[in-house]
């Protein structure tokens, strides 16, 4: 294996990385796992995910590994948090009909375009016979995700773009349950033109004017 000029160490042919003697910080082995784990799971989903290829891409030791995830669940379910969590950042432009459409359609870009629609309903799927992996899937990511969305509904209710008296939760499952729904029982696809649908649907009311 060959280093880098900065003294990074580089990939093996078979995509291990050897790394030197040296002790890293445990946050750096954790980092590491993640992003391989990501990588894997957005390039070829849950199927391409074990321990043992984890460990030898990102130079951890499978030891280290079963001690934060003791299943291949938990560790793909924080590996595509952390793979998805930019992607998925609610802009604060202060116009919150134009943050939300652009919200919500990167994530049915995410959930369409690449393994990580298919990846998400394995794991709610698996989450209905694995409680840990339940409890982890709605401490890191549906929990999460949802207090985010929350948040800046919330911002806007304060500002004056949505109704004083409006439960902001309400309007979180009205427009990401939608898309859940569709995703876990698809009836009918998943578009962009389902998304606008959902936000016109939601801020221009159905009744006649």
């Amino acid at each position: 294996m060959s280093t880098s000029t900065s003294g990074t160490p580089n990939p093996s042919p078979d995509g291990a990385v050897r790394r030197g003697r040296g002790r890293r910080p445990a946050e750096d082995v954790r980092a590491d796992a993640l992003h391989t784990v990501g990588k894997i799971l957005l390039h070829e989903g849950l199927t391409g995910l074990t321990f043992e290829r984890v460990a030898r891409q990102a130079g951890v030791s499978k030891t280290t590994l079963y001690k934060w995830w003791p299943s291949t669940g938990a560790l793909a379910l924080e590996g595509y948090f952390h793979s998805v969590e930019v992607t998925l950042t609610f802009p604060d432009t202060g116009d919150i009909r134009a943050d939300i459409t652009t919200q919500l359609g990167s994530f049915v870009t995410l959930m369409t375009t690449t393994p990580a629609g298919r990846l998400l309903t394995e794991l709610i799927g698996q989450s209905q016979t694995d409680q840990d992996l339940a409890i982890d899937y709605r401490r890191l990511y549906s929990s999460h995700r949802r207090q985010i969305a929350a948040d800046r509904f919330t911002i806007a209710q304060k500002t004056g773009q949505i109704r004083a008296g409006v439960d902001v939760r309400v309007l979180v499952d009205q427009l990401w349950g939608a898309v859940y729904h569709r995703l876990l029982i698809p009836d009918e696809p998943v578009t962009e033109a389902f998304a606008i649908a959902l936000v016109n649907n939601l801020f221009d009311g159905i009744t006649p004017r």
